[in-house]
């Protein structure tokens, strides 16, 4: 089949005009730096949306999700002495199947992360395992949950279990913007919670993100951490270590011109994931889930394989080889195929618990636990849920501006994968 002659992106920025016109202004104003009316606007559109009551723009979300933690640790156990973290030495539950960002920032403030399973229902984070591990390290007070490709799942269940046991809850909303859960919009769960204005997200400024708070005081934390830590005084004062991490009001003039779209992206993105399910219907495959309770942005659309339909597949650390056979196909086969056609496909995310860095950290399962060694990993009967899914899933492209045509081209190739 000829590829296209312009590549599909998985996602990519839709840009509409308006966000030149918050650019301009900042430029002929001459707010180009950490201040400015762009900034202003979008943290007040940001917690309006969210339904919280402040946002911080921030450089990043991981710049976000940072903040989030050193937020948390302070509040849990005092400010550290200098040179310690937050959350030094503490143990820290987290999403397992999700971007390294989620909680890369735990390791800043010195915590440890234990990783809990996934939902094979929802793709994140599983209640039941969340509960076994405070079953298992009561002491824990702090959990950090990602919202995985847009798609909630069990959110009000995860934050009512930390309120169970008095531990704090970090929403990482950074692929959900936009998205609900019984509802109640994405960001507005957590205790902290972070959003992205990543390029590849349902709305961008290239960069950026937003911390969501519900507390003023918290929030003139995050601004001034977020600047240095500058104390109020004439001189440069500093009492405490700072961050520079303040959005640009010019990248805040790109978010500013995007907001007005975010719900027409996330409709073109639920025609996408609509398409794929109804072209895919008779494969034996299944899409992300959902329930009833979620409403979500369908920010990527992704795909499991049964298990009875895979071929065999191997992955090494960077790469992965697979046996074609006559009616089964594999996630490596299907994303050269849409290579093939100047396409991009993805992976799921690996788990935390396979990566190199932190396979010796425990990981918990709703009926084990143990040591995540090898890419198989089984502590008794347990079901290793986040290794399953990377195996048999994928992420299709999702990009907004993919036509119909090119999607039925897409749906095509994947259609021939198990022929």
């Amino acid at each position: 089949m000829k590829p296209f002659e312009k590549k599909v992106w998985l996602a990519s920025p839709t840009m509409h005009g308006e966000e030149m016109k918050y650019m301009k202004e900042a430029y002929d104003t001459n707010w180009m730096s950490t201040v400015g009316a762009n900034i202003n606007e979008v943290e007040r559109i940001a917690a309006e949306k969210a339904g919280v009551k402040y946002a911080v723009a921030l450089s990043a979300c991981t710049a976000a999700l940072h903040l989030c933690v050193k937020l948390a640790g302070e509040k849990l156990y005092g400010r550290p002495a200098v040179g310690h973290g937050a959350v030094e030495g503490k143990r820290v539950f987290c999403s397992d199947m999700t971007f390294d960002a989620t909680l890369n920032p735990v390791l800043y403030e010195g915590g440890i992360p234990v990783f809990i399973d996934t939902n094979p229902e929802t793709w994140n984070m599983d209640p039941a395992a969340l509960e076994k591990a405070f079953e298992m390290y009561p002491e824990v007070k702090l959990v950090v949950c990602a919202e995985l490709y847009g798609f909630p799942g069990g959110i009000r269940e995860i934050k009512e279990i930390c309120e169970k046991h008095g531990a704090l809850l970090i929403e990482d909303a950074a692929e959900a913007m936009g998205a609900t859960y019984e509802g109640r919009q994405c960001g507005s769960f957590g205790d902290y919670s972070a959003i992205s204005y990543n390029g590849n997200k349902i709305i961008t400024g290239s960069a950026g993100g937003c911390l969501l708070t519900n507390s003023l005081e918290d929030a003139n934390k995050a601004r001034k951490w977020s600047t240095q830590a500058r104390e109020a005084a004439a001189w440069y004062q500093h009492e405490e270590v700072g961050y520079n991490y303040r959005m640009s009001n010019v990248i805040a003039g790109v978010i500013r011109g995007q907001y007005p779209h975010l719900e027409e992206h996330i409709a073109r993105k639920k025609a996408i994931y609509d398409r794929y399910a109804e072209g895919l219907k008779d494969l034996p495959v299944k899409m992300i889930p959902f329930d009833e309770k979620s409403v979500p942005n369908y920010w990527l659309s992704a795909l499991i394989i049964d298990e009875d339909a895979m071929c065999k597949q191997v992955r090494g650390e960077t790469d992965a080889l697979y046996i074609g056979e006559a009616g089964k196909s594999c996630p490596t086969e299907i994303l050269e195929a849409i290579a093939g056609l100047n396409a991009e496909g993805r992976p799921i995310w690996k788990p935390m618990h396979m990566q190199p860095m932190y396979r010796m950290h425990e990981f918990i399962t709703v009926d084990g636990t143990g040591r995540a060694k090898t890419n198989a990993y089984i502590a008794g009967e347990a079901k290793d849920v986040g290794a399953d899914i990377f195996a048999r899933g994928m992420c299709l492209p999702s990009d907004n501006k993919m036509t119909p045509e090119q999607q039925d081209r897409i749906i095509e190739v994947i259609r021939a994968c198990f022929e």
